[in-house]
């Protein structure tokens, strides 16, 4: 009897499965992520012992799994040999059938967001896609190799998956809030019948139109890819100690993980506020810190600064020097609402940053505001900004706002961020349609 089990990161959006014969009492464990513990639980739950991991290709997003079961259960891992890893390892081929129990795993080679890339066709009925073929939409292309070529690869790699049948169930590497693809469904599966008749990556019939337009990546790369890509290719990865509460940060970099409205009303001078509690916490927090700098956490209980630990962790920031909780709090931070902005805005006495995407101010902004993405303030520096006026910092919905006001007051500016963001914003709003839109 087939198992099969999903299990997602809704931090990073990450998928990942555990395949197997229940009679056999057999499994294998799929792109694991970096918390190998719920595999082991559920299968212990299911009486199935894992036997080996697959990969379906070096990820660059995530620290994966397999150096645990390695390190800690002895597990063989299992990837296509174009990926070359430093690690003891089981080379995949195009075609290849691995049994396990009564099982057939197809290796489907799918080279496109990465040379090594493969899909894993299980019993012809279903397929895990990895990060080639999303739910409403297809893998970048520009992570490994140049962004052209790789579309070439990853546009033949989507006819292969085509080709499986309608009936055949689709289970992604990645689902919405990930950074791999940027109109993923928030579903988590699917058919290649329904991809076929509502997913536009594959509506495309000539290679150099899909070229063209799939090439054209406008969001933002992972911020930790060439770290989390050389840990995952090197030597095997293990779970490191827990951090050490602290009495004080003693000149580390503070990563407030609070909530916003507490660092607002008090923190540690300097602080780089990114809430664990929210969506995409390690995306952001990478966006925002400096490689190999001496991190401290200041958490509202030890409970809370293991959790964001663990986040870290999952993005390659392994070393967090410890956790405060009880803090020396000497600055706080303002807010104001968007009756308050509006009078800003309108008085010009303050200059209003807006923290998105271009790609999403182009749908709207604030007149006279200045764009300046959150994950670009603390690598390019503030020079755009007067010192001798306040700022506000504004998002579509207050979150990156936060941290983008947390990291201009640690450069000295008088700032205050917005409760709410441009979609609440009671003012005039200028919208545009993009050409072609």
């Amino acid at each position: 009897m087939l198992l099969h089990r999903q299990f997602v990161d809704d931090d990073l959006g990450c998928a990942s499965y555990l395949v197997g014969d229940r009679e056999a009492g057999l499994a294998v464990v799929v792109d694991p992520s970096f918390a190998i513990e719920q595999y082991l639980e559920a299968a212990e739950a299911e009486g199935v012992r894992i036997e080996r991991v697959l990969e379906t290709h070096t990820h660059a997003d995530h620290v994966s799994g397999h150096g645990r079961f390695a390190l800690e259960h002895g597990l063989p891992v299992a990837i296509h040999r174009i990926a070359e890893p430093a690690y003891p390892y089981e080379p995949l081929a195009d075609g290849q059938v691995l049994e396990v129990g009564a099982v057939r795993i197809r290796v489907l080679h799918t080279p496109g967001h990465r040379p090594e890339h493969c899909a894993f066709v299980v019993d012809d009925a279903l397929v895990l896609t990895g990060d080639s073929l999303f739910v409403g939409d297809a893998a970048r292309p520009d992570l490994a190799v140049a962004a052209r070529e790789g579309a070439e690869d990853l546009f033949h790699s989507l006819q292969k998956l085509s080709a499986l049948g309608p009936g055949v169930q689709v289970y992604p590497g990645h689902v919405a809030g990930s950074l791999c693809g940027g109109n993923m469904s928030a579903d988590r599966s699917s058919t290649i019948g329904r991809e076929l008749e509502t997913n536009s990556a594959l509506s495309f019939r000539d290679v150099q139109e899909f070229v063209l337009v799939s090439a054209s990546v406008s969001t933002p790369r992972p911020p930790t890819t060439e770290r989390v890509v050389a840990l995952n290719r090197g030597p095997w990865v293990a779970r490191p100690a827990d951090p050490p509460e602290l009495d004080a940060p003693d000149g580390a970099t503070v990563l407030d993980v609070r909530p916003f409205a507490d660092y607002c009303a008090g923190h540690v001078a300097g602080a780089i506020n990114v809430p664990v509690v929210g969506t995409s916490f390690g995306t952001k927090a990478g966006f925002v810190l400096v490689p190999d700098e001496r991190l401290v956490l200041h958490a509202r209980s030890r409970e809370e600064a293991l959790a964001a630990a663990w986040e870290l962790w999952a993005i390659g920031i392994l070393d967090v020097a410890g956790f405060v909780v009880h803090a020396e709090t000497t600055e706080t931070l303002a807010t104001v609402d968007v009756v308050e902005l509006k009078r800003l805005v309108d008085s010009t006495d303050a200059q209003v940053v807006d923290v998105r995407e271009q790609t999403e101010r182009d749908d709207g902004y604030i007149p006279g505001s200045t764009n300046i993405p959150y994950r670009l303030l603390r690598k390019l520096g503030c020079g755009a900004l007067e010192r001798s006026k306040p700022v506000v910092t504004v998002c579509e919905s207050g979150p990156r706002a936060a941290i983008a006001a947390s990291l201009l007051q640690r450069e000295g500016f008088d700032v205050r961020a917005v409760e709410g963001g441009v979609a609440t914003f009671d003012g005039e709003v200028v919208s545009f349609r993009r050409c072609g839109a």
